[in-house]
Formats: C-alpha cells, structure tokens, sequence
C-alpha cells in the first residue's frame, strides 16, 4: 500500500483516485474486500516492460487478475497476524478460483509494471515462505466449525456433521482463533461475533436463543 490500511480505504473511496484493488491485508490481520471477484479492479492496467509469461497482449490485465494490497511500505517486515491473513486469503482464492500455485500465477506487481512498481510488494515480503506453506496447504480444510465456547459443542456437532463430519475448533481464552481453522475454505461460526476469516457463514445471535435458531434454521436449509 505504501501506507495504512486506513488510508488506503479512504483514497480506494474517492472516485477522483481511480485507482483501487479487490483486496487489502492490514498489519493487524484485518482483510478488506474493496471490489467483488465479479468486478475487474483499477489495479494492474498499467503495462511497462513487464516479465510476466501469463500476460495476454492487448487485453487489460484487470480483467482476469485479482489484485491484494498489503499495509506498509517497502522493506517493512510483515508481522505474524498479516502473513497469516494473506495466507488465508490466499488459500480461499486458490481453492475458489482453482488457481495454481506457481510463481506464474501468483505474482508481485512488479512482473506487470517494472518500471513504476519495481518495489511492489517490497522487498520484505516473504515469498518463499508464502509459496510453501501454499503448497503444504493443498489439502486445506474444505469446511470447519468454530466454537465461540465449549458451551455451544453440540450445536456444532450438529452443523460439522452436515458437512461431512468436518473439523471443529474452539476458540481460545483469549477468543483468539485457531490458526488452522482460519486455513479452512469456509468457516462456520457458531455463537460468538465474526472473525477475520474471507469466507465465512455465522451461525450466532445477541444470545443462546438467538443461536440456537440462526443453527436450527441453517440445519433446515431454510
């Protein structure tokens, strides 16, 4: 972004910019979803020596790409709670856009623009690291289950068996999530509020009535 996440919600905002991007990760693990996958983001129209195999001449690149921006700048070293998010993210759009991981279909700016995004995403984003922990994570969870307590177990034995008898996990002390569960393609949360995660269904209310019904109604297929 080569700023924050706060400031790049507002320019993304402003029609004048006419700029934006799908998505951005902030340092906090925050994802915003500024345009949807439906839509063409204003990201990667600009062509300049490029080094990328995938590009299709003449055609604007914003019509078959999907665009992340991350907060920060250059050099900065991603914290934990950002690499995780992306991660996610990246994992949810893999397995939803049937992307390949590869270093051809995954790519920095720079292999679109070198000329003008030479340091996007910046020297310290860990590539390496992303790329293997994509590739470990081919047989990422389709579906999981969430727990805001232990109280809500069998409510989502119940919502885990409709789908296969998927992993459940439990939300720590510190409502904290289990990175695993965040790894999932979807996310089911039963009670509690929502989570970070991109793609998720929450199954909860302002209490255990409100949550019993929100499960009763999805295990109705209501």
């Amino acid at each position: 972004m080569a700023g924050t996440l706060a400031g790049t919600d507002s320019w993304f905002a402003n029609p004048t910019s006419k700029v934006s991007s799908h998505f951005g990760v902030g340092k906090n693990g925050e994802i915003h979803q500024y345009v949807d996958l439906k839509n063409p983001a204003w990201a990667n129209g600009g062509v300049n020596k490029p080094a990328w195999p995938l590009l299709i001449l003449g055609v604007n690149p914003n019509y078959y790409t999907v665009s992340i921006e991350h907060e920060g700048n250059s050099g900065d070293v991603m914290p934990e709670a950002q690499y995780q998010a992306t991660l996610a993210l990246h994992r949810w759009l893999v397995g939803t856009l049937g992307i390949p991981v590869t270093r051809d279909n995954i790519i920095g700016h720079y292999r679109i623009d070198s000329v003008n995004k030479s340091n996007c995403p910046g020297t310290g984003f860990p590539w390496d690291r992303l790329f293997k922990d994509l590739q470990e994570g081919s047989d990422v969870l389709k579906v999981a289950v969430l727990l805001y307590t232990k109280d809500d177990f069998w409510a989502g034995v119940d919502v885990a068996s409709k789908n296969g008898n998927c992993a459940v996990f439990v939300r720590g002390g510190d409502l904290s999530v289990p990175a695993e569960a965040m790894t999932a393609k979807q996310l089911i949360v039963v009670g509690g509020g929502k989570t970070k995660h991109p793609n998720e269904i929450l199954l909860s209310g302002k209490d255990k009535y409100d949550t019993a019904a929100a499960v009763a109604k999805y295990l109705g297929g209501n």
